[in-house]
C-alpha cells in the first residue's frame, strides 16, 4: 500500500515538473524574441537597412524556439 502511494506522488511531482519547463518555454521565447530584436535594430542602425535584420532576427528567435518546444515536448512524451 506505501509504495503505490510513494508511485503516485512520484507521477504527480512528475506531471508538475514537466508542466513547469514547458511553461518556461513562454519567458524564454520572449526573452529571445527581444534579444534579437534588439541585436537586428543595433545591425540595422549600424548598416542603414532599415527594418530588415531586424525583423530577420526576430523571425529566427520565434522559430529557434518554437522548434526547441517541439524537441522537449516530443521528449516528455517519448519518455512517459
Amino acid at each position: 500500500m506505501l509504495t503505490k502511494m510513494h508511485k503516485t506522488h512520484f507521477e504527480k511531482s512528475t506531471a508538475f515538473h514537466n508542466i513547469i519547463v514547458l511553461s518556461a518555454w513562454g519567458f524564454v521565447l520572449a526573452i529571445a524574441s527581444f534579444l534579437f530584436l534588439w541585436v537586428g535594430y543595433l545591425l540595422d542602425q549600424l548598416l542603414g537597412t532599415s527594418p530588415k535584420f531586424m525583423l530577420g532576427f526576430f523571425f529566427l528567435a520565434v522559430a529557434g524556439c518554437f522548434i526547441e518546444l517541439f524537441d522537449e515536448v516530443r521528449r516528455i512524451m517519448k519518455n512517459g
